[in-house]
């Protein structure tokens, strides 16, 4: 329901800097909790498949490959864990140790955590948008974060996997 009227131009630059706000917002939250909050003893659920325990590709992975092609774009996304100073960048895999690939997959949590958060907002526009656009900036958080929940999950996916193989 909207609650206040703008004109579409104001309307436009609110909208832009609210998205922004809450972007940027969210993610130097995330980066500000402790580590722990993410370490895989908290995060079975999400995990957890047995394939990928066996050092085999788990289902979800395959899906990944096969129906959403996730190799041909998944560089082509920019890499948010270099916007801030404590950022951890994870465009490419800097080094081949196992405590790195935790460390990876401790931030492929967080990366996930923050992108779905940041979808929270979305319904806070109808307060100043008409209903039609309200939808619109609903799309938008989807689209805009999707993508990135994917590729953190399928990276996360394949670095559980290499892992549990160089711990045998």
């Amino acid at each position: 329901m909207q609650i206040w009227i703008f004109t579409p131009l104001w309307t436009l630059f609110i909208d832009i800097a609210a998205w922004l706000f809450f972007h940027l917002g969210v993610s130097y939250l995330f980066l500000q909790m402790p580590d722990r909050w993410f370490d895989s003893s908290r995060q079975r659920l999400i995990d957890s498949d047995k394939r990928g325990m066996e050092g085999r590709k788990s289902r979800e992975e395959k899906f990944y490959d096969r129906y959403l092609h996730i190799r041909l774009w998944k560089d082509k996304l920019p890499d948010g864990g270099a916007m801030f100073d404590d950022g951890f960048p994870k465009s490419k895999l800097e080094e081949h140790k196992l405590a790195y690939y935790q460390k990876f997959i401790l931030e492929t949590r967080r990366g996930e955590w923050t992108h779905w958060i940041s979808m929270l907002p979305a319904p806070l526009f109808f307060m100043w948008n008409e209903e039609l656009y309200g939808w619109i900036m609903i799309l938008y958080a989807v689209v805009a974060n999707l993508p990135f929940i994917i590729v953190l999950r399928y990276n996360r996916l394949r670095l559980l996997r290499i892992s549990r193989r160089r711990q045998k």
